[in-house]
């Protein structure tokens, strides 16, 4: 979905670690912009304007305006980024120029609505099996969600995702036959739940014969502790 949101950036004169730990610790984050049919540019972004539209109501496939400085302003989408695996902050984005006149594929999540009879009335449980399906589409067009109405549904019965209706320029892409949500007895979703952790106190179940004999056999390899070890 296209937004009225510019993000200003920089080209990075620069490459490789040193210069990108440079970048950060001057408070932006390295981004490569590509596609289009144009050479991929190296620049820096403020990672809390990039973070601000992965974490709005429609994510990643916002389209945003990018105007880099004395270079180009131009519509992008940011398709990869990277965390911090310890602070959880952006560290790096890529970001593709978007060509307005043609058609793109992206992903886009579903939200289930109502509340199914087979709940309701039948005491049955709704389960959502897909989250987002894939779609190709003009940018313009692109949804920030589909919303499927589940309301009739009985226990056995389900919504597929030919049941979403697509609508311009959508053109679903994948097995229109995959299930969206369905609503399954409560005992058919007590079978596929995992056994049940033994109650505090009961009994441990019998040791198997196989771990015994692997035990003595440690108890053996100890003995000789030393021998055959690699220096």
């Amino acid at each position: 979905m296209r937004k009225d949101i510019t993000v200003a950036a920089q080209v990075r004169e620069t490459r490789g670690k040193n210069a990108a730990r440079r970048v950060r610790r001057n408070g932006m984050i390295p981004a490569v912009v590509y596609g289009a049919y144009k050479e991929a540019l190296p620049v820096s972004v403020n990672p809390k304007d990039i973070a601000r539209i992965l974490h709005s109501s429609t994510g990643h496939n916002t389209i945003f305006n990018l105007d880099i400085q004395g270079k180009e302003n131009v519509p992008v989408m940011v398709v990869d980024w990277q965390n911090d695996p310890i602070r959880s902050n952006l560290i790096h984005a890529d970001l593709k120029r978007i060509d307005l006149s043609r058609r793109i594929k992206v992903s886009v999540p579903v939200i289930t609505t109502g509340e199914p009879k087979g709940v309701k009335v039948q005491g049955g449980l709704l389960e959502a099996v897909i989250r987002e399906v894939e779609i190709e589409c003009l940018p313009d067009d692109i949804p920030e969600h589909f919303i499927v109405d589940v309301s009739d549904l009985l226990i056995g019965q389900s919504k597929r995702v030919s049941d979403i209706e697509m609508y311009g320029s959508i053109k679903l892409i994948g097995n229109p036959d995959s299930v969206v949500a369905h609503v399954v007895a409560l005992r058919a979703a007590a079978e596929a739940a995992p056994a049940a952790v033994p109650a505090e106190g009961a009994a441990p179940a019998a040791e198997p014969e196989v771990i015994k004999k692997g035990k003595k056999e440690e108890e053996g390899e100890g003995e000789g502790e030393g021998k055959g070890k690699k220096k």
